[in-house]
C-alpha cells in the first residue's frame, strides 16, 4: 500500500512541476528584467529535474525482509581503516570487529604507519596492514590505496569494510552474509549511524532520508552504492573490477602513446638530421609500425603482443640507423688520422692542419639525434603501470571518494548491489561545524569528480535506471548555484522592486502551491514519517560549500588542480564559535532582513504592490529560517551525555578495554 500511494504522489508531483515550469518559461517570464527572470526559472528547472529524480528514485522502493543464512565455509576479512585517528578509537573498533560471531581475520589497515599501533594490533591477536615500499614516491590515492593495499596481502572471499569510527555489532556478518548466496551479488551496505548526535541533529549528520528511502529506492533500481563502511564487498568481483580497469587504463596508455607517436615523427622530420637518408627511412619504419599498432589495438588483438611488435620493429630501424652511423663515424677518424699534420706545436701535441679543420667542421656529422623523439615513444609503450604502487587497483582512485565510483564501476560490469535497511555499525559523526564542512565538502567534491570524470548517463554497461540513480546523487549537489538565485531573487524585488515574473497573478498561484504542496508531501509519504526538514535546511544553506565543491572538483578534473584531502577529524576542534566559516551565509542573512524591512518600508509609503511585498516577505521569512541552522551549528558545542537517548551511547562505546 505504501508503494501505491507514493507512486501516486509522484506522479501528481511530475505532472504539476512540469506544468507549473512550462508555464513558466511560457507565459509568465518578464523579459524587461532577464538577468533575474532567466536564472530563476532556470533555478526552477533544476529543482524540478532534482524532484523527477527523487521521484524516480522511490518508485522502486524495495523493503528488504532480510538475508538467508550466510553461505557455508565464507571466509571474511574485516578491513578497518585508519590514518591518524587516536589509538584508543581505532582499538575500540578493532576489539568490537574482533568479537563479530561469523568466523573471520580482523585487520588493522594503518595508513599511518604507526608503531605504537602495530604492537597494540600484535597484543590483541589483530591483523595489521601499512603500506609496502612499492608505494614510496608514487600516488597514495588516500583512502582507495590503502585498501588496494590491504587487498594484496589477504585473501578473505568477503570484506567488512569499516572506518576507524564504526563499532560493528556482533550479527553484522550473520545478518548480511547471506546475499552473497546470489552468485551476482557484489555489495551489500548498511546504513551509516552515529551514537553521538542528539535527537534534534543540528549539523544533519544522520541522513535518514538518504539512509533509507533513497537508499531502499535505488536498491530497487539494482543501483544501491557502496558509502564507504558498513558494507560487505565479493573480493571476486572487487578483483575483476582492478583487472578490467588495469587492462582499460593500458589501453588509453598506449592509445595516447601511439597518437603521440605522430606529432613525435613530424618534430624529428623537421630536424637537421631528418635531411639523412638513413634518418627518413628510420622515421618511416616507426611511422608504418605505429599505424599498424593502432589498426590491430582498434582490431582487439592482444596489448602485450601490439606493444612487443611495435618495440621491436622500432628497435631494429633505430639499430640499423645506429650500425651506419658507427660505420660512417669510424670512416671520419680513418680520416682524421691519415690527414697531414702541419707540425708539431712546443708542447709536443700534434695540430691538425688548418684545411683538414675547415673540411671537417663542413662534415655532416651524426644523425643520431633524430632518435630522440623515437624513443620517447617507445618508453610511452608499455603495459606496465610503473606510475602507481601495484598495477592493479580494485577499488577507483579517480575519487576522494572512492566508494561511489568502485560501485557504478562494478554495476557496470553486471554485478547486484543490495542495500539492508538494518543498523548494525555505530559511528561518530562531527561535534563542530568546521570538522561537518570538512566532511561535506569532500564527499560533494568526489561525487563533482566522478560526474566530470566517468558521467554515469554515457558509461556502458550500465542500465537506464541504474545510470539515472546515480546521476541523481551527482545532480543534488549542483543545488548551490540553483540556492544562489533562490535567495537572490526576493532580495532583487524589495530592494529594487524588479519582479522576474510578468505579475502575481492567479494563474502563478494555481500553479505554484499545488506544486509546492504536493512536493512536501512527496517527501512525508516517502519518509514514511522519518524527519526531513533538516537534509532540506542544509542542502540550501550549505550554498558556499557544494559551488565550492564543484568549482575545486573541475579546476582538478580538468587542470590538474590538487583538492588538498583531508582526513575527517574524530575529535571535536576546539576553540569558540567559528562565525567566519558562514561569513558567505552572514551576508546574505543580512541582506535578506534588510531586504524585507525595505520592502515593507516601500509597502507602507504606497510604492510597491502589496501582493508581490508579502509574497517576497513570506520568502525572506523562509530563507532566513533555512539559514537559521548555522546559527545553532555554530554554537554547538557538541556531544553531551545527558541528550544520549534511551539505549545509551552504544555501551559507551563498547568499552575498549585498550
Amino acid at each position: 500500500m505504501t508503494r501505491f500511494w507514493t507512486r501516486l504522489i509522484v506522479v501528481l508531483t511530475i505532472v504539476l512541476g512540469i506544468n507549473y515550469v512550462a508555464w513558466r518559461w511560457a507565459e509568465s517570464l518578464n523579459w524587461d528584467a532577464w538577468w533575474i527572470a532567466v536564472p530563476l526559472v532556470a533555478a526552477e528547472t533544476y529543482s524540478l529535474i532534482d524532484v523527477v529524480l527523487f521521484g524516480m528514485t522511490v518508485w522502486r522502493l524495495k523493503l528488504r525482509e532480510g538475508a538467508p543464512p550466510a553461505p557455508p565455509g565464507a571466509t571474511v576479512d574485516v578491513f578497518i581503516t585508519t590514518y591518524n585517528e587516536p589509538l584508543d578509537l581505532v582499538m575500540t573498533t578493532a576489539l568490537a570487529a574482533k568479537h563479530i560471531r561469523h568466523p573471520h581475520s580482523t585487520w588493522i589497515l594503518d595508513d599511518g604507519a604507526r608503531p605504537e599501533l602495530r604492537r597494540l594490533a600484535a597484543q590483541h591477536g589483530l591483523g595489521y596492514v601499512t603500506r609496502s615500499e612499492d608505494w614510496k614516491d608514487m600516488p597514495r590515492h588516500a583512502k582507495a590505496g590503502n585498501l588496494n593495499n590491504a587487498l594484496m596481502v589477504t585473501e578473505g572471499e568477503f570484506l567488512l569494510i569499516l572506518d576507524a569510527d564504526q563499532i560493528p555489532e556482533p550479527e553484522i556478518l550473520e545478518r548480511t552474509l547471506g546475499y552473497f548466496n546470489s552468485r551476482d551479488v557484489a555489495l551489500v551496505q548498511t546504513p551509516q549511524y552515529f551514537s553521538n548526535v542528539p535527537t534534534d541533529d543540528p549539523l544533519g549528520s544522520q541522513a535518514p532520508l538518504f539512509y533509507g528511502p533513497i537508499q531502499q529506492g535505488k536498491d530497487g533500481w539494482n543501483a544501491a552504492f557502496f558509502c564507504g563502511s558498513n558494507a560487505v564487498l565479493r573480493r571476486e568481483a572487487l578483483m575483476q573490477l582492478g583487472l578490467v580497469g588495469y587492462v582499460k587504463e593500458t589501453e588509453k596508455s598506449i592509445r595516447r602513446a601511439l597518437a603521440a607517436s605522430q606529432s613525435a615523427i613530424r618534430k624529428a622530420r623537421k630536424s637537421a638530421d631528418s635531411a639523412s637518408p638513413l634518418v627518413a627511412q628510420m622515421l618511416d619504419e616507426v611511422e608504418a609500425a605505429t599505424r599498424e599498432a593502432r589498426q590491430q589495438l582498434d582490431g582487439g588483438e592482444s596489448l602485450s603482443e601490439i606493444t612487443y611488435r611495435v618495440r621491436r620493429r622500432v628497435d631494429q630501424a633505430v639499430q640499423a640507423l645506429v650500425q651506419a652511423d658507427v660505420s660512417a663515424l669510424q670512416a671520419d677518424l680513418e680520416e682524421i688520422a691519415a690527414m697531414e699534420l702541419a707540425h708539431v706545436g712546443e708542447s709536443g701535441v700534434p695540430v691538425v692542419a688548418d684545411d683538414a679543420v675547415k673540411r671537417m667542421s663542413a662534415r655532416d656529422w651524426s644523425p643520431l639525434g633524430a632518435i630522440e623523439s623515437v624513443q620517447a615513444v617507445l618508453d610511452a609503450l608499455s603495459v606496465e603501470r610503473t606510475g602507481e604502487a601495484q598495477p592493479v587497483m580494485p577499488l577507483a582512485t579517480i575519487s576522494v571518494t572512492e566508494d561511489m565510483a568502485t560501485a557504478m564501476r562494478m554495476h557496470g560490469m553486471g554485478w547486484r548491489s543490495v542495500y539492508h535497511h538494518e543498523v548494525l555499525a555505530y559511528g561518530l559523526a562531527p561535534e563542530d561545524l568546521a570538522t561537518m564542512l570538512t566532511q561535506r565538502l569532500r564527499w560533494a567534491q568526489g561525487t563533482i569528480q566522478v560526474m566530470l570524470r566517468e558521467n554515469p548517463l554515457v558509461q556502458r554497461g550500465l542500465k537506464w535506471g541504474q545510470r539515472l540513480m546515480y546521476f541523481a546523487t551527482m545532480w543534488t549537489y549542483l543545488s548551490g548555484f540553483a540556492a544562489v538565485i533562490y535567495f537572490a531573487a526576493p532580495i532583487v524585488y524589495l530592494l529594487l522592486g524588479v519582479l522576474p515574473v510578468t505579475s502575481l497573478s492567479t494563474d502563478f498561484f494555481i500553479r505554484f502551491i499545488p506544486f509546492m504542496v504536493v512536493n512536501q508531501l512527496l517527501f512525508a509519504v516517502a519518509g514514511r514519517g522519518i524527519p526531513t526538514w533538516r537534509g532540506q535546511q542544509y542542502s540550501l544553506a550549505l550554498f558556499p560549500t557544494w559551488i565550492k565543491a564543484c568549482t575545486t572538483a573541475a579546476r582538478n578534473v580538468w587542470f590538474g588542480r590538487p583538492l588538498g584531502f583531508a582526513v575527517t577529524p574524530k575529535d571535536r576542534q576546539t576553540g569558540g564559535p567559528s562565525w567566519s566559516l558562514i561569513r558567505p551565509q552572514i551576508v546574505v542573512s543580512v541582506l535578506l532582513v534588510v531586504s524585507a524591512v525595505v520592502g515593507l518600508a516601500r509597502l507602507a509609503a504606497g510604492l510597491s504592490e502589496p501582493i508581490g511585498t508579502l509574497v517576497n516577505v513570506a520568502w525572506v521569512v523562509y530563507d532566513i529560517t533555512v539559514m537559521s541552522i548555522l546559527v545553532r551549528a555554530v554554537l554547538y558545542k557538541g556531544f553531551e551525555p545527558d541528550t544520549v537517548p534511551a539505549e545509551g551511547l552504544i555501551d559507551e562505546r563498547k568499552t575498549s578495554g585498550t
